[in-house]
């Protein structure tokens, strides 16, 4: 009989080893289909690389279980996961390029161009940030810093794998397979539309910049204290570049919000404009915890705490929270061909709603007496998102020419001035959002499954819509809720204070 731990050790060995020769059997699979389109080799190259997802997903915690004293099997896990990165994500951008260039006369060119470049994006992230763990690791390892070993905390890894087998399915796919439930749904996957695709694209995304500043996390102190030398104003510019860096995201956000509201893409731009929320409140929450709000002992007091960081935050939130609201506002209404509609000085509103945004940002930062935890007015976020949920609603009225077309037009216009008075309407405090789901574990779950619930349904705009109306009228409750809870960031800090 065999011994069963030289088989646990053979079985582990296998699963760990085994992916790279699978994912390379897929890879010439891909550029025989690019050859001649053959579905049958099409069909073989993802059962190859479906093989090597599930060894990906369970060959970490088969070592884990059978062989936990073995450290050699946790790194030879992470060198095969790079040689298999380094050959599926180049692989899926060389064939979303061959994707586009075989597609047909009745295809969106433009939107199919924009996911190949986000695809080739991705793919450079997911690559580069391989190379980043990499050197931190090291670095960290000749300072006498632990390795992290838990496999639950690599959610980079079982995500990534799942998405980029649908990333070959939907690259490569060629019609006319064989009879059976697996290529049916391989055809499902091959049409599936690009805007659920890049819903998982930015997904992986957020999660590679998690993942780099998990890293940074936990090894850039062992880095900062050899590079910087105790010299603490060298170190906080160099950590500056983190939360400068997502705050730049929140502009680029912007910016791809009205690119995809100028395709007509009116939901996946809402989409955009929360992931720039979202980038808006992580770049101060990593400076609040990377302790760059704080000044430092040395510093003379300044009348007015104005900083590089501060301003290219207001830059950024002009952009996606000031701007793109106004102009996809301009867009859609343009676009509306009933005279009473064009007769609605639609443009002046954009105009006010861009002035009063920037009046808003303006005062907030010369504002002396800010309190804690609330906003004095809507924030420019709050706003924009308000003001920009019902767009869902009127793209997909002039996609469809149905009847509310001009109720949903009017609804906007109105919205539009309310949200602008609402963020200079200073006296009405509303709580940060961003720090109540820090705080609160159970709003921040149930604010992530109403999103995700309902994204790809007909009515996400009525549930944002819904859900930013309740924002509005939050003050009436949240008046009695002290500062000093209003501005903890986290449970713990709430319990201690109290």
């Amino acid at each position: 009989m065999a011994n069963p731990k030289f088989l646990s050790t053979n079985v582990a060995a296998l699963l760990v080893y085994g992916r790279p020769p699978m994912v390379f059997a897929g890879m010439v699979c891909a550029i025989s289909v690019m050859l001649d389109r053959n579905p049958f080799v099409y069909y073989s190259g993802v059962i190859f690389l479906l093989s090597a997802m599930i060894l990906d997903l369970i060959d970490g915690w088969f070592a884990a279980r059978f062989r936990p004293q073995a450290k050699l099997s946790h790194l030879a896990d992470r060198i095969m996961d790079k040689v298999v990165y380094a050959m599926i994500f180049p692989m899926v951008a060389v064939g979303m390029m061959w994707r586009y260039q075989t597609l047909a006369e009745s295809a969106n060119f433009r939107l199919e161009m924009l996911h190949v470049v986000f695809v080739f994006v991705l793919c450079v992230t997911v690559l580069m940030r391989d190379n980043f763990a990499h050197f931190m690791r090291n670095f960290s390892l000749r300072k006498g810093e632990e390795e992290e070993m838990k496999e639950v905390t690599r959610l980079r890894t079982m995500v990534a794998a799942p998405i980029g087998v649908v990333l070959y399915i939907h690259a490569f796919y060629v019609p006319g397979g064989p009879d059976s439930s697996l290529y049916s749904w391989m055809s499902w996957l091959g049409a599936i539309p690009i805007q659920q695709l890049f819903f998982l694209e930015i997904l992986l995304l957020i999660i590679n910049f998690g993942s780099i500043a998990g890293y940074c996390r936990k090894y850039g102190t062992a880095c900062l204290d050899d590079l910087c030398l105790n010299d603490e104003v060298l170190r906080r510019r160099i950590l500056a570049v983190f939360p400068n860096a997502l705050t730049v995201m929140n502009a680029l956000m912007g910016v791809l919000a009205i690119l995809f509201a100028y395709r007509g893409r009116v939901q996946e731009a809402y989409l955009i404009l929360l992931g720039a929320g979202f980038f808006d409140k992580l770049d101060g929450a990593v400076a609040r915890k990377l302790g760059l709000t704080t000044p430092l002992p040395s510093a003379k007091p300044k009348k007015y705490n104005i900083t590089l960081g501060g301003v290219l935050d207001d830059v950024s939130d002009t952009v996606s929270f000031c701007i793109a609201p106004a102009v996809i506002f301009y867009i859609l209404m343009s676009q509306v061909a009933d005279e009473s509609i064009q007769a609605l000085p639609y443009g002046w509103i954009s105009i006010m709603y861009v002035v009063l945004g920037v009046t808003r940002l303006v005062l907030f930062i010369l504002d002396q007496n800010s309190i804690p935890g609330f906003f004095k007015g809507i924030p420019v976020p709050g706003a924009a998102l308000l003001a920009a949920a019902p767009f869902i609603m009127l793209g997909n009225a002039l996609e469809t020419n149905s009847a509310d077309l001009v109720f949903w037009a009017q609804f906007c216009f109105v919205l539009m001035i309310i949200a602008a008075i609402l963020m200079i309407s200073f006296p009405i405090r509303y709580m940060h959002i961003g720090r109540l789901m820090s705080r609160s574990r159970k709003f921040l779950i149930l604010t992530i499954l109403l999103i995700i619930g309902f994204a790809f349904t007909p009515y996400f705009g009525h549930a944002a819509l819904a859900y930013l109306i309740l924002y509005v009228f939050s003050p009436l409750y949240t008046w009695r809720i002290s500062p000093e809870v209003a501005s903890k960031e986290n449970p713990e800090n709430l319990s201690s204070s109290s």
